[in-house]
């Protein structure tokens, strides 16, 4: 019996995520819109990051083993994430792709599943005249 491997398998497992998250967050932190979201010290952002994409891909449930059921958008309530604000992290996540080289089937699932997320976070609108 053959098995399906993952996404987080077909990207290259842990290694891959921990350098796509060290890619990202020097992106969210240059960024206009983003940064103001973030704290200062993105460490234990880095690491709840982590958690979530190895289990979000299909890895080990690195996440739910510590903080619970991911409930993305209840946890991201607070922060007022707007259309404009999930299109930036997209392109930021989209950049960090790139920096690490994922491509083909496996990046195409993951974007798929990640612009689906992105978008599920919107909850306040754009400002007008943005």
């Amino acid at each position: 019996m053959h098995s399906i491997e993952s996404t987080y398998e077909k990207i290259g497992g842990d290694r891959t995520v921990r350098r796509i998250v060290e890619a990202f967050y020097p992106r969210v932190q240059q960024h206009p819109l983003l940064k103001p979201l973030f704290p200062e010290d993105l460490e234990p952002v880095k690491e709840k990051q982590y958690r979530f994409l190895t289990q979000f891909l299909g890895g080990p449930p690195l996440y739910t083993s510590i903080h619970g059921h991911p409930m993305l958008r209840a946890r991201h309530l607070r922060f007022p994430i707007t259309p404009q604000r999930a299109q930036a992290w997209l392109q930021c996540m989209a950049e960090a792709l790139d920096e690490v080289g994922v491509t083909g089937e496996a990046r195409d699932e993951m974007w798929n599943r990640l612009v689906i997320a992105a978008h599920h976070m919107v909850n306040t609108p754009d400002e007008a005249g943005d």
